[in-house]
C-alpha cells in the first residue's frame, strides 16, 4: 500500500482555509464528505476527536496526523492539507504545525492503518521533503512530490 493509493488530487487542500486545530480537523473531514469517500461526516469527525482529546497527534516538525476509526469510514482513506502559516496543534515538540494529514478508517482493519502511520511519519522526518510540500501550491504539485518520495524511498 502507498500513500498515493489512499490519497488523491481531491482529497488534498492548498491552502487550508481555517487557522485553528478542531476546525482544520473539520475542514479535512469535509473534503473526505464532499468527494464520498466516508458515508458519515459526524461519525468520522467524533472518531477523530476522540482520538485527538486522548494525545495530540501534532507530531513534531511541523506535522500533524489526526487519525481514527469509525464505522463511517468503509475503507482507509487521507486527506492532506497545508496551512499557510502555521497552526497550533498542541505538538509534542510544542511547534505549530502546517503540514497535517488526516487518515481514517473503518475499525478492525489496524494493519492498514498502522501501515499508513508508519509510511506517513518515516516519510515527514524529511526536512526537505517537508519544505517541498509546503511550497508545493497546488494539489496537483503536492501528490507528485508524494509519489516521487515514495518512490525513491519505498519499494512499489
Amino acid at each position: 500500500m502507498r500513500l498515493v493509493d489512499i490519497l488523491s488530487e481531491e482529497t488534498i487542500k492548498v491552502p487550508l482555509e481555517n487557522k485553528e486545530k478542531k476546525a482544520i480537523i473539520e475542514e479535512l473531514v469535509d473534503v473526505l464528505k464532499a468527494k464520498n469517500k466516508i458515508e458519515d461526516r459526524e461519525k468520522v469527525l467524533k472518531a477523530i476527536l476522540d482520538r485527538e482529546a486522548v494525545m495530540s497527534t501534532g507530531i513534531g516538525d511541523g506535522v500533524a496526523i489526526p487519525h481514527g476509526k469509525s464505522d463511517g469510514a468503509p475503507q482507509l482513506v487521507a486527506a492532506l492539507g497545508i496551512a499557510p502559516d502555521p497552526v497550533d496543534f498542541e505538538a509534542i515538540d510544542n511547534k505549530p504545525v502546517q503540514i497535517i494529514w488526516l487518515l481514517i478508517g473503518p475499525p478492525g482493519k489496524t494493519g492498514p492503518h498502522l501501515k499508513a502511520l508508519s509510511r506517513i511519519s518515516r516519510l515527514m522526518h524529511k526536512k526537505e521533503f517537508r519544505e517541498r510540500l509546503i511550497q508545493a501550491g497546488s494539489p496537483e504539485a503536492v501528490l507528485a512530490e508524494i509519489h516521487k518520495e515514495e518512490e525513491k524511498y519505498f519499494e512499489m
